[in-house]
């Protein structure tokens, strides 16, 4: 029997589904997530499967949560940037923007500099905005900056210089003279990891990139070699946030586009776990331990975006369009100083957890009051993972004590709270864009999706939510159905009045070529690599671009008129408004992305049942206003297909409950989708 594994290691747990390549049977584990050292707990991962099936290992794929957890704790230290004569303050200054605009200016505080002042230190050297040279590079200026930040502590340096896009000479020289000179400094430079004009986002993005590196190729290299002790040479493939995968020594050269691996195999899996159900408009609510990633699927086709923040700090790379808020099952419950309770976004994490996890936490979370209210069962993990019930409860006592409420009522506020924070997330990815939630399917998965899908779907007027199989291991299953994927960008700024038809074919075609190259050194055939080119255009005049794709086929002077003509109805589409034929257009940046496609295994279906399954038993389960109500208990794996009933009731399974209220329909598709539906 060979295996392919995929594992997805996350703030709490780290989840693996592992696929027999000869039968497509699926095998779903979930062991605790080791902070300390990622690499272990992914190793402890394959070897339980690996242990549990005495089976061969073919192949691994992975997401992680490491790169964005470097970033959320502030691991600023050690590092140092170096930039052209002239320009040391491009972090200080930034983009002169205030959040919630220029009214909120009185009370906002500026957020940490990842990099302060004195270590950011000058070089001498200019290039023109085309890449000329202004001001040949002096390379003892290089030595002596260096210099400078080693002595006071940098390990880690982003090199980031003027026009450095359009002739990267500058900054190889840079490199090589720091590779040459302190071997042991850690180094990326700007135009690898973001040849784009815009100087402050490219600093910030190489300056993630360059604080991450040592994180993740430590963890990465400890769990190659770890593998190759226990099963050889065997493909080790890494998550990107853009939903490709490419080996493990190319995602730690390139760090930052690891930022948002992990929740990007979770739309992966919940798109195509809603093509087979019959849903192609849908919304993806990922609840794990520590936050709530959500997103919008239209068409199946994940949104991509091309500049996010994680935290208050810009990123310019390739990535799905996820919204990240701190509402996970081990939020921490508490009161703020005015008395109100709140949920998250501190979490218990995986280290104590929570306190019914018996591992040493002290404050109550939201799978404590889970617990509390009966719609957790007393073991997680198919009973590995026993609950302390009383001690849960114990501390609902003593919250519900200071705000005038039972335990239970305090439990339930706390469940309310969360949903409501994971509902904001949603709304970022819907009203705020104009989108009706409820044109939308549901897919709730993550350890605790289930636990709040019908709930989040209330508060939207989202009328079917969808729990896919093993939906606690989703993101893990995304990864069995991703590509190879590399994505390439050009700055080149050119009107339409003045630009040509060559030159930017050509540019198109050069960075084609090199992603036909890149893609079929991870072992593609050149036949399996699939091109796609897009744009960011945008008005003379304007601060901002939109993407425009181009339609697969189209080159030449067809792609580069359907980038002028369709531009203005993407900026329609986005703005609401367009200036065609008043206003001339212009190109800012060309992009492509290279595709090597992969094999998909096939999802088995589930056989239908002669009779009717009966509930495995029953349990008192608490709602808000109707108090203790004795529901029935449905295991997963005994639900055939066509299977249907009615709420109130709970669905339990190895890695996930799913609660069923009154006023819901649950049946349970050909594939093991379990489809809740709003009933009039």
């Amino acid at each position: 029997m060979s295996l392919r594994i995929a594992i997805d290691t996350g703030g709490t747990f780290t989840d693996v589904i592992a696929i027999d390549e000869t039968t497509g049977e699926q095998l779903a584990i979930k062991t605790p997530s080791t902070p300390d050292d990622p690499s272990r707990g992914l190793i402890n991962g394959i070897e339980e499967v690996l242990g549990e099936r005495d089976a061969s290992l073919s192949q691994i794929l992975h997401g992680t949560t490491t790169a964005t957890n470097a970033v959320l704790q502030h691991r600023f230290e050690g590092l140092g940037l170096l930039v052209t004569a002239g320009f040391r303050h491009i972090i200080e200054i930034a983009r002169q923007s205030v959040p919630d605009g220029y009214g909120n200016s009185f009370f906002w505080v500026k957020p940490p500099r990842l990099v302060p002042l004195h270590l950011v230190q000058e070089v001498t050297e200019r290039l023109s905005y085309d890449g000329s040279v202004m001001t040949p590079l002096d390379e003892k200026s290089v030595i002596e900056a260096v210099d400078h930040l080693v002595d006071f502590g940098v390990t880690r340096i982003a090199v980031c210089l003027l026009h450095s896009y359009a002739n990267p000479t500058h900054e190889q020289r840079v490199g090589a003279i720091i590779e040459e000179h302190f071997p042991d400094t850690f180094v990326s430079l700007s135009s690898v990891v973001l040849p784009e004009y815009r100087e402050y986002e490219r600093a910030m993005t190489t300056l993630i990139d360059v604080m991450v590196k040592p994180y993740c190729q430590t963890y990465l290299g400890r769990a190659r070699d770890r593998i190759a002790e226990g099963s050889g040479d065997k493909p080790f493939l890494i998550m990107q946030s853009n939903g490709g995968i490419v080996s493990s020594e190319a995602a730690g050269e390139k760090p930052v586009t690891m930022l948002l691996s992990g929740p990007a195999g979770g739309v992966l899996g919940a798109t195509h776990m809603a093509s087979l159900a019959g849903y192609r408009d849908i919304l993806t609510l990922d609840v794990g331990g520590t936050s709530t990633d959500v997103s919008l699927v239209r068409g199946l086709t994940p949104q991509l975006s091309t500049h996010t923040t994680v935290e208050h700090y810009p990123v310019k790379t390739p990535m799905l369009d996820v919204v990240a808020v701190g509402a996970g099952g081990g939020s921490l419950a508490w009161i703020d100083p005015y008395g109100a309770l709140k949920v998250g976004p501190q979490s218990a994490g995986a280290d104590p957890g929570p306190i019914c996890y018996r591992r040493g936490g002290t404050e109550p979370t939201v799978t404590d009051a889970g617990v509390v209210l009966g719609r957790l069962p007393g073991a997680l993990i198919g009973g590995g993972l026993k609950l302390d019930v009383d001690a849960a409860r114990s501390a609902f006592e003593t919250l519900g004590e200071t705000l005038g409420l039972s335990a239970e009522e305090a439990a339930a506020g706390v469940l309310e709270i969360a949903a409501s924070n994971q509902v904001q997330g949603i709304r970022q990815v819907t009203t705020t864009r104009g989108l009706d939630p409820g044109d939308y399917a549901m897919i709730a998965f993550g350890g605790a999706g289930g636990l709040f899908a019908a709930d989040v779907a209330d508060f939207l007027g989202i009328k079917t939510a969808v729990s896919p199989p093993n939906p606690g291991n989703l993101s893990a299953f995304g990864l069995h159905v991703c590509d190879i994927k590399r994505d390439y960008v050009r700055t080149l700024v050119r009107q339409q009045s003045s630009a040509t038809v060559d030159e930017l074919d050509g540019l198109w075609a050069e960075l084609e070529q090199l992603g036909r190259d890149e893609i079929a050194a991870e072992g593609v055939a050149r036949d399996a690599i699939v091109l796609e080119r897009s744009a960011d255009v945008r008005y003379v005049g304007e601060g901002h671009e939109v993407l425009v794709p181009i339609p697969a086929g189209l080159s030449g002077g067809d792609a580069v008129e359907h980038m002028w003509s369709d531009f203005h109805r993407v900026h329609d589409d986005t703005f609401g408004f367009h200036y065609e034929g008043s206003q001339d257009v212009e190109v800012v940046s060309l992009r492509v992305q290279a595709i090597g496609r992969m094999h998909r295994p096939d999802v088995r279906t589930i056989e239908p049942g002669a009779d009717a399954p009966g509930p495995a038993g029953a349990r008192d389960v608490y709602w808000r206003g109707r108090g203790w109500i004795s529901c029935p208990i449905w295991r997963r794996e005994g639900l055939s297909r066509g299977f249907a009933t009615q709420g109130p009731g709970i669905v339990e399974e190895y890695g996930s409950t799913l609660v069923v209220p009154e006023g819901w329909a649950l049946r349970n598709d050909d594939y093991g989708n379990l489809i809740l539906e709003k009933m009039a």
